[in-house]
């Protein structure tokens, strides 16, 4: 059969399941499981006959959204918040992994852009936080308590203020991705840009070890929080620059929804963090040095697992189901 016969014969029945994926039309789980096989042939078929088709890609993408959705049927006895940490964000994260690494990538960048910035421009730091608060950063530092700016109010205003803060960051950096991702780069450049030049700022000044067991306390939950939701502005940009087989509007929709669900993870994260630098920070250089490196390591390690090595074990685990469910479902189907 021609690959034009072959899309022409299933088109309404590959947009039905579109529709369903999208939550215009209801099915119960029993017509779902029907879809899915009828869907898993198609694609075999596709694979066999039309290998390097976008076709077969289409398919391909379309039968894993549509696993998707029985998946979830699954979790009816779970609840629906432990649920979408445990499952649903780390399956996004792996599906759009490659963005997540683009973020960090620019991350670094930005960073030593930052960097240099302040080694070649003695003024640059001035600039970018303010002379005012250099001037007393510096004075702090010259009285042996680099995190003295962390000690200012009381405990609990801070992590409101800062937590607030960083909420609004976090949003800024994941929406402005409606600009084709231009928005959200060009917001991740500035808070990079601060975040090296105040690291050289203290590191010219030899305060820059005792700085960071106090900034990288809370710092490690906030930046890598900071991160990813320059990931899901990356993700929003791209579905509006790169619909593949959806229209434009679909394509948004559906990235619309996948990077607002990644960006939501990142919100429990940011809320420590601010708990963090409003409670603990501001006593790192009086408390003893195992527990500062085991705040550090033990928050990097949390954070990186989640978002670096747990998404590759929840997809590992997903796909293995997802090969053995249709074996399963056919034997249901012919009984």
């Amino acid at each position: 059969m021609r690959e034009v016969a072959f899309i022409k014969q299933n088109k309404e029945k590959w947009l039905g399941i579109e529709r369903v994926i999208e939550g215009k039309v209801k099915k119960n789980p029993d017509d779902l499981s029907s879809m899915y096989i009828n869907l898993v042939n198609d694609l075999s078929f596709s694979q066999t006959y039309y290998p390097k088709s976008k076709t077969t890609v289409y398919l391909n993408n379309l039968s894993s959204l549509i696993f998707q959705k029985i998946y979830k049927t699954k979790r009816a006895e779970q609840n629906r918040l432990f649920y979408f940490f445990k499952t649903e964000v780390p399956l996004l994260v792996y599906q759009y992994r490659r963005y997540l690494y683009y973020a960090f990538a620019f991350f670094v960048l930005f960073t030593l852009i930052g960097v240099i910035s302040a080694y070649y421009d003695k003024e640059f730091v001035k600039i970018i936080l303010g002379e005012e608060y250099v001037n007393k950063t510096i004075e702090n530092i010259q009285k042996g308590n680099a995190v003295g700016v962390y000690q200012q109010g009381s405990n609990w205003g801070s992590t409101i203020a800062i937590t607030f803060n960083n909420l609004k960051v976090g949003a800024v950096l994941f929406i402005y991705g409606i600009f084709g991702g231009v928005g959200t780069l060009f917001a991740l450049l500035q808070n990079c840009i601060m975040l090296g030049s105040f690291q050289y700022f203290f590191h010219e000044h030899g305060a820059l070890k005792e700085s960071a067991k106090g900034i990288w306390v809370h710092g490690v939950f906030e930046i890598f929080s900071m991160v990813v939701e320059a990931g899901a502005g990356l993700i929003l940009g791209a579905s509006i620059l790169f619909p593949k087989t959806y229209s434009r509007f679909n394509s948004f929709k559906i990235g619309f929804r996948d990077a607002f669900k990644i960006f939501l993870s990142t919100v429990p994260f940011t809320i420590i963090a601010g708990i963090l630098e409003g409670y603990v920070t501001r006593y790192a250089l009086q408390m003893p040095a195992i527990i500062n490196v085991m705040l550090i390591f033990g928050t990097l390690s949390v954070i990186g697992f989640y978002y670096f090595i747990y998404p590759y074990i929840v997809s590992a685990k997903t796909q293995l189901n997802h090969a053995v469910l249709p074996e399963k479902e056919l034997r249901n189907h012919r009984q």
